[in-house]
């Protein structure tokens, strides 16, 4: 199978931003004198959007409490937009592979669970100008990966059919939602999750390093 696009989540896949976001997480808890979490521990916390995660990091008594994760989230949002950048960086080799797929005229796209906003700025600075025909976070309205509905109308937009698409991801949302939209499901394994997570949700083919999903993958325009 030939496939004509790529789609990638952002936060594990494309870019190692773990510590950023714990380190906001860490500041939103301690302004409430809530106990913190080791950077690791965000592995699993992450990947369902910020409002999942500040539901998963709270203590259950706040958590159960819309309005207080509501509170949570914004202060969380406000900390983040101020260091989203500090450690935050492309993963080796990643912007060499898109580089490589832009060669061959392969249309690329971002959908992730992170609010919109610091979606689009940390493409914007950590990516080459217009790399991307499209970047989608997580917007009002707009269902959540794994819900497909995201990415099948990144894949209309860029004129292709379903199975034309591959979809790189670090976790189980990220192969539920490749498999929910019949795009075929690559798992990386430099992200935040492990190898049997990615296989046991869906992945057809597992990356060690993004130079191999041109080795994998055949692609034609």
């Amino acid at each position: 199978m030939q496939y004509k696009a790529v789609i990638f989540d952002l936060d594990g896949t494309l870019i190692d931003s773990l510590e950023d976001l714990a380190d906001s997480a860490n500041a939103m808890l301690e302004t409430y004198g809530y106990p913190v979490y080791e950077v690791s521990k965000y592995r699993y916390f992450v990947g369902n959007g910020s409002s999942k995660l500040i539901e998963r990091i709270l203590p259950p008594e706040q958590a159960a409490s819309k309005s207080f994760v509501d509170e949570a989230l914004r202060k969380y949002k406000a900390i983040y937009e101020e260091r989203f950048l500090e450690k935050t960086r492309s993963y080796k080799g990643i912007v060499e592979m898109l580089r490589q797929l832009r060669e061959k005229e392969i249309p690329l796209a971002v959908c992730t669970n992170k609010h919109m906003d610091a979606a689009m700025t940390i493409v914007k600075v950590l990516f080459e100008p217009d790399i991307f025909c499209e970047v989608l976070g997580d917007r009002p309205g707009q269902p959540r990966k794994p819900d497909p509905t995201a990415v099948l109308g990144i894949a209309r937009r860029m004129g292709v059919q379903p199975q034309e698409v591959a979809y790189l991801g670090d976790s189980m949302v990220d192969m539920q939602t490749a498999v929910n939209a019949g795009f075929l499901p690559v798992g990386v394994l430099w992200g935040f999750r492990e190898k049997d997570e990615l296989v046991e949700n869906g992945a057809k083919i597992l990356l060690e390093k993004p130079a191999e999903l041109l080795e994998k993958v055949e692609f034609c325009k």
